[in-house]
């Protein structure tokens, strides 16, 4: 079945996943959500890829919120059901074997921003915009985006974020630590390109263990994190291991 709100292009072990609405900006509908789902399942198996990139490239933005022009039809099962879909769309990408990277090419509010946060890596255009400004609307986000930003961020820079509902440029998202690197635009997609593929070249289940390992970490005491890092070395360190 053919995408609507997304293409894919693989070139170089690297599958991308690149958000195009049609329109200047990705709103996360329904229908974007329900293709993100299905193409991150398409990449997790394909055996050409080792990461993902997933961007708004080259459009103007990376993603923004929900569609309002939907939201403001919802009953509360409906608002329920909706945050449940996105909820499960970042599921799926933090647990997804493959290295993620998010590339905020632009514009990345609301559920954008959550979106962003659920990639392993995040690199930033210079002409990124990122924020939440659910409070100025008079909404609060249901992707969990209260829980995992101040896990990015701090407790003190999250509570900025979301209560004042004030938009940041790459430098600021950079200081903050929302994102790990920031590009001119002009040499963005190119570094994007080249950093993923330096990941790709590695071996798969090498990647999947330190991601697996390291999210791991967040939720783990030190010992029970050190017997789980143990038994993962053992495995794969084993001259007798079996790897796809």
């Amino acid at each position: 079945m053919p995408y609507k709100k997304l293409r894919i292009e693989i070139m170089n072990r690297v599958g991308y996943i690149l958000l195009d609405a049609g329109s200047r900006f990705n709103k996360l509908s329904i229908t974007t959500i329900r293709e993100l789902k299905r193409a991150f399942a398409q990449l997790e198996e394909d055996e050409s890829t080792s990461a993902v990139v997933l961007s708004g490239y080259p459009g103007e933005s990376f993603a923004v919120g929900a569609d309002i022009g939907q939201m403001v039809h919802f009953t509360p099962d409906d608002a329920f059901h909706f945050a449940e879909l996105g909820q499960s769309l970042f599921d799926q990408i933090e647990s997804c074997p493959k290295p993620v990277i998010g590339a905020l090419n632009g514009i990345t509010m609301g559920g954008g921003c959550d979106l962003a946060m659920s990639c392993d890596i995040r690199i930033a255009s210079e002409g990124l915009r990122i924020g939440h400004s659910g409070a100025k609307l008079g909404i609060i986000t249901g992707f969990c985006g209260t829980h995992k930003l101040p896990r990015i961020v701090g407790k003190n820079y999250a509570r900025e974020i979301f209560m004042t509902s004030e938009i940041y440029g790459a430098a600021e998202a950079l200081q903050m630590g929302l994102v790990d690197s920031v590009y001119r635009e002009t040499e963005f997609w190119q570094r994007v390109s080249c950093f993923a593929e330096r990941i790709a070249s590695h071996p798969l289940h090498a990647l999947s263990a330190a991601k697996r390992l390291v999210n791991a970490a967040e939720d783990t005491d030190l010992r029970t994190g050190c017997l789980l890092e143990r038994e993962t070395a053992t495995h794969i360190n084993s001259p007798r291991r079996s790897h796809p």
